[in-house]
């Protein structure tokens, strides 16, 4: 049977599965939306902890408040009601120990690959010596050993984003925030972007929280995956993903797996978020 948690208080935090140190909290999130339209309400009463070194993801329709959840635990954005702890210190302002890839890569066109990298580095003037040697491990860890003098427009859509994912961890920040990191990449890329993300994970075993449309991806990557209702976004479950790691090695095609994708699956139809198709019968003889 699948681990499921359903029908917890929205007050309430689900306990993680990972460490004993609860690095990122939230409690009790909302977050409403001004318009000339009127108020756009996007979050409610969202709670729950990630424990240090847990993989978490979300996952949830189009317009569910999920990348605005992820900017709220950054501090990029302010939140309308409730709280948000990242390391014990309470979010109130953009987030330095944090590493963000964004679903863009956002690598600067007039610098290399590494210099890409290094741009946190210089910003907060940390040794450039030492950290130019941590910048060449991340490019060889993800594939890009040899491409770190490349330019973004000399890269592929893989490539830039690992960079992307480089930047992000240059300064060993604790938790790493991901928001759609694969939305823009074809299909064999986005497979091959879930292997290596799952491979730098269990080298560095970050705090990872994940936001994505897919449910696969969700169940492949995560230790719990999140799953919220269409706006406003709510938490509708957490479902614990007790897989064997690594799972790209023939995980889509256990029994196990598919239970995962069904359980969430199920959860989005009784809501309305997907509807079966209608399989149109045969047509009468002879109509047009």
């Amino acid at each position: 049977m699948v681990g499921d948690r359903a029908g917890f208080a929205a007050t309430q935090a689900p306990a993680p599965t990972g460490g004993d140190r609860i690095l990122v909290e939230l409690e009790s999130v909302g977050k409403t939306y001004l318009s000339r339209g009127g108020p756009v309400h996007a979050l409610e009463d969202v709670s729950f902890r990630i424990a240090e070194g847990e993989f978490v993801s979300i996952v949830g329709p189009s317009g569910c408040g999920k990348s605005t959840l992820m900017l709220i635990v950054s501090g990029l954005l302010p939140l309308t009601s409730g709280a948000v702890r990242v390391s014990g210190q309470l979010v109130d302002r953009p987030q330095t120990n944090v590493g963000i890839v964004f679903q863009n890569h956002v690598l600067l066109d007039w610098r290399t690959a590494l210099q890409n990298v290094m741009l946190q580095v210089e910003m907060r003037r940390l040794d450039h010596d030492t950290y130019r040697s941590r910048a060449m491990e991340l490019l060889e860890l993800v594939g890009l050993a040899g491409f770190e003098g490349k330019y973004p427009f000399e890269l592929s859509g893989g490539m830039r984003q690992r960079a992307a994912i480089c930047r992000a961890l240059i300064h060993d920040p604790p938790v790493l925030l991901m928001d759609e990191p694969f939305g823009a990449l074809d299909a064999l890329t986005r497979e091959q972007m879930r292997i290596d993300i799952e491979s730098l994970w269990l080298t560095s075993r970050k705090t990872v929280l994940f936001i994505t449309h897919s449910i696969s991806e969700a169940v492949q990557l995560s230790d719990r995956v999140v799953v919220m209702s269409a706006r406003p976004g709510r938490i509708e479950r957490v479902i614990d993903v007790d897989l064997p790691r690594p799972r790209y090695e023939g995980a889509h095609e256990s029994s196990r797996f598919a239970e995962y994708t069904k359980a969430i699956t199920s959860i989005f139809l009784a809501k309305g978020v997907l509807r079966m198709g209608k399989v149109a019968g045969p047509r009468p003889a002879g109509s047009t």
